[in-house]
């Protein structure tokens, strides 16, 4: 039995460095949630998907799918898990849910992204270990390989092979924090210049502090629901057309298949293309939400999800192909960069901004022009080893 899956609503808790605890995200997130649907109660859920890469570290506390059902007094009666996949997590939750909802076995899920990761100014090294333990804590770890010094030597083998500038990197920093300074949640609500971005302290050269995202806390929920219960109570959903997930043997920096390119990114998108029926995504797609961790990545995503020839990712975002009126409105509720990452947050709320997309429920300032109605969620993961893509659409068909 195969059926079609929907996003229905779904809200946040503020995103930043809050004093909120753990706990206390999940409420915020699980309540406005509720809020956003009509038509649906914790009582009618049966399926909770939790995605949370390192509470034990940063909440010291594990088994926390339970907790988030006692939490949000839901009496779980069909199935409930945590998802941990580091960046991915919260795509991962979704596509648990959506695979459940798919072969039968529920009608209704929630799905929430939590992450806690600021423990306080005396305890930022304890967060930046934590940090590490994403990559092969033995081998990479242990010769202070971070993202920062890891994804710096993508941005130098990408501009030495490709001809990529630093004002290009900059100017993906640029767009996306102009279009979180219009989203009410986003953690740094500022906009910033390609100076700001070039003139920002160097953390791992060539990326400064601005082209890095942020250590941030944050919630996401959204409501996931069978193709009939949609249509019963709204107008307006987000289907899911497809899904594609690839991970090579190369968790360790040494494995990598390349330091300018993620061909598993290439392998997962493919397959959620084909799925959802997609066979040019540049005309196709109208808004997509991709990995921006760091600024290069979004140019080396442009290339590797297909929209591009190798090498012609600095020339996508300088020419405002990513623009909210460009060729895909590329991550307008801000990104990685312009929200923060809290890490298992992430990629919940990325499905939740192409539902709002779709609904027309975003702020004016960056909501994509004409009606989009095919989206796009990428996350990458670890050491880029794994990539997770979903692709959306007002109409299932």
């Amino acid at each position: 039995m195969t059926r079609t899956a929907a996003v229905v609503g779904g809200g946040h808790a503020d995103w930043g460095q809050r004093e909120a605890t753990w706990k206390d995200l999940v409420q915020e997130a699980g309540k406005a949630a509720f809020d956003d649907v009509d038509g649906i109660t914790p009582n009618d859920v049966e399926g909770l998907f939790v995605g949370a890469v390192q509470p034990e570290r940063f909440a010291f506390q594990s088994h926390i799918a339970p907790l988030a059902s006692e939490l949000l007094g839901i009496d779980v009666t069909k199935m409930i898990s945590r998802t941990e996949l580091a960046c991915a997590s919260g795509q991962a939750a979704l596509r648990y849910a959506w695979l459940a909802i798919a072969c039968g076995q529920l009608d209704v899920a929630l799905v929430l992204g939590v992450e806690k990761m600021n423990l306080g100014d005396d305890y930022v090294e304890e967060t930046q270990a934590s940090m590490t333990n994403v990559l092969d804590r033995e081998f990479d770890g242990v010769n202070g390989l971070n993202a920062p010094s890891f994804f710096s030597m993508f941005a130098q083998r990408h501009m030495r092979e490709y001809g990529t500038t630093r004002e290009q990197l900059a100017q993906v920093s640029v767009k996306n924090k102009r279009h979180a300074a219009n989203n009410p949640y986003a953690q740094f609500r500022q906009e910033v210049s390609i100076d700001d971005v070039l003139d920002s302290y160097q953390i791992a050269p060539p990326l400064c502090l601005l082209d890095c995202s942020g250590i941030t806390d944050g919630a996401a929920g959204l409501l996931l629901v069978s193709e009939e219960k949609a249509r019963e109570i709204t107008d307006t959903a987000a289907y899911v057309t497809g899904s594609g997930q690839s991970c090579m043997a190369s968790n360790s920096i040494n494995n990598l298949p390349s330091m300018s390119a993620w061909p598993q990114a290439t392998v997962a998108a493919e397959e959620a293309y084909d799925q959802a029926g997609i066979d040019d995504p540049v005309t196709e797609l109208d808004v997509a939400e991709i990995h921006d961790c760091f600024s290069i990545s979004e140019i080396i995503e442009y290339e590797d999800l297909g929209w591009v020839e190798k090498g012609e990712g600095g020339q996508f975002i300088e020419d405002g192909r990513s623009e909210l009126d460009g060729d895909i409105a590329v991550n307008p509720r801000g990104g990685l960069l312009g929200c923060g990452h809290p890490l298992g947050a992430t990629g919940v709320s990325q499905a939740l901004e192409v539902y709002k997309q779709f609904a027309g429920k975003v702020e004016s300032a960056r909501q994509v022009p004409d009606s989009p109605e095919t989206g796009l969620i990428h996350n990458l993961s670890g050491s880029g080893s794994v990539h997770s893509v979903m692709t959306l659409a007002r109409d299932p068909q």
